[in-house]
């Protein structure tokens, strides 16, 4: 994969470690936006690639957008509100890959930041890791999606506390609120990610990329539609290698060896 200069990428196990560089706090710049896009983009086609660990260098996980870049919006309503939909897309691009990807939050993990790790299948979460979305204190909203997305993983109760009040919670109090799935040790997150992780891997990869359409965009259906999306998946998956390799090892007690078609 080609380098970049504010992501590294490290492929192991077919696992994809994503890390953000942009010291001192990880600030997401329009250069790290953009090469964001880029690496997800590069990811989806790796067919090497079944799962994603995303995670900050140093004591940052992503501390916020780089606030010195929004001083040129000021009163240009349209230019603005376009890039608050640029970035919603992005997120959205994060939200809909074909991979499953695990943001695993080291530190500070404010704004922009955890509006990114919302985008995320899954998030883990260090004890002492700080999540927040502070932009009332600038007089601002989150715009990356965040008052959409902290609503449905929370409630819409604890989401208007959260973002009226800027306060930080802690990985202890995220986890307890479901905004991350696990909170560990900072000396366990990122094995706690890989196990995760590995256990994906192990999976077809068409069975995974069903699960992840069928729950993320059979949760914005009725009921009744989302079924109908479950079962057409379902049927379709007995098209191919991988089930009838998965269901006869299963009955012949063996590991499954699936090939991904």
């Amino acid at each position: 994969m080609e380098k970049f200069s504010l992501i590294n990428v490290n492929v192991i196990k077919s696992v994809a470690y994503v890390t953000i560089e942009n010291p001192p706090v990880n600030a997401l710049n329009a250069m790290a936006l953009r090469e964001m896009e880029q690496c997800i983009d590069r990811l989806n086609s790796d067919s090497s690639v079944k799962a994603v660990i995303l995670t900050g260098s140093g004591t940052f996980f992503i501390a916020g957008a780089d606030i010195k870049e929004f001083t040129h919006l000021f009163g240009q309503e349209e230019l603005a509100e376009q890039a608050a939909l640029k970035g919603q897309a992005l997120y959205n691009k994060i939200e809909q890959s074909e991979k499953p990807i695990i943001a695993a939050i080291n530190g500070a993990c404010l704004g922009g930041g955890l509006e990114l790790a919302m985008s995320c299948h899954m998030r883990i979460a260090a004890n002492e890791a700080k999540l927040g979305l502070p932009e009332t204190k600038l007089g601002i909203i989150p715009a990356y999606g965040g008052t959409q997305r902290l609503a449905r993983l929370t409630n819409t109760a604890k989401a208007l506390e959260l973002i009226l009040t800027g306060q930080f919670i802690d990985g202890r109090e995220a986890e307890k609120i479901g905004l991350v799935n696990h909170s560990v040790d900072a000396d366990q997150l990122l094995q706690k990610a890989a196990e995760i992780a590995a256990s994906i891997t192990q999976k077809s990869s068409l069975s995974v990329k069903a699960v992840l359409e069928s729950v993320l965009t059979g949760i914005d259906l009725p009921l009744e539609e989302g079924l109908a999306l479950e079962a057409k998946h379902f049927g379709k998956l007995f098209g191919t290698e991988d089930t009838k390799e998965g269901v006869t090892a299963f009955i012949e007690k063996r590991p499954a060896a699936f090939k991904d078609r």
